[in-house]
C-alpha cells in the first residue's frame, strides 16, 4: 500500500476553522476548570491540566486519522499551547488578568474557627478539613490562626504560634 503524502500533510479543513475551534475549546474548558473545579485540580495548575488534556486529545485525533492531516493536528496543538503561553504572559504583566486566571486565596479557618460559609462553598466537610490540617501536622483546629484554600486548590496554614505550613508536597484533591 502506498503512502498518501498529500492527505498526510495537506489540511482538509480551513486553517482559520482549526484555530477558531482550538481557541473556543480552550476558553470553554478553562472557564469550567477555573470556576467550577478549582478544588479538584490539586497541585497541578488549572491551565497546565487543561493543556495536557487538550493536547492529548488533539494529538490523538491527528494520529487516529480523525483529522485527515498531521498539519491540522499540529496546528490545533499549537493553538492550544499559544493560548496557554499568552494567558500566562498576560497574567504576569497585567494584574487584572492574573486575578481572573488564578483566584484569590479563600479563608477556611480564622482564629481556630472554621468559616462554614466558605467550606460549604467549596463543599469541604469538617472531616475533610480536619484531614487536610492533619496532613500539615495540625492535630486540632484550635492550633490554626488562619487556613486558606489557595488558587491552585492547595491548603496553606498559619498556626497560632506563628509557624506557617502548606501542602506543597501533598495532593489536596478531595473526592
Amino acid at each position: 500500500m502506498a503512502v498518501d503524502w498529500p492527505a498526510m500533510f495537506v489540511p482538509e479543513h480551513a486553517i482559520a476553522e482549526i484555530v477558531l475551534r482550538g481557541t473556543i475549546m480552550y476558553f470553554v474548558l478553562f472557564s469550567i476548570l477555573r470556576f467550577a473545579l478549582k478544588r479538584q485540580s490539586g497541585t497541578i495548575g488549572i491551565s497546565d491540566l487543561l493543556v495536557i488534556v487538550l493536547i492529548a486529545d488533539a494529538a490523538q485525533n491527528a494520529m487516529a486519522n480523525e483529522y485527515k492531516s498531521i498539519t491540522e493536528g499540529a496546528l490545533l496543538v499549537f493553538t492550544i499551547v499559544f493560548w496557554n503561553v499568552a494567558l500566562n504572559w498576560l497574567g504576569y504583566h497585567i494584574p487584572l488578568v492574573q486575578r481572573f486566571l488564578r483566584p484569590a486565596p479563600l479563608p477556611l479557618v480564622e482564629d481556630g474557627r472554621p468559616i462554614r460559609r466558605h467550606l460549604r462553598q467549596e463543599m469541604i466537610t469538617m472531616d475533610e478539613l480536619a484531614s487536610l490540617l492533619r496532613e500539615q501536622g495540625v492535630e486540632d483546629i484550635a492550633e490554626v490562626k488562619r487556613a486558606f484554600m489557595e488558587g491552585d486548590g492547595r491548603i496553606s496554614v498559619i498556626r497560632q504560634d506563628g509557624e506557617s505550613c502548606d501542602a506543597r508536597g501533598t495532593d489536596r484533591t478531595v473526592t
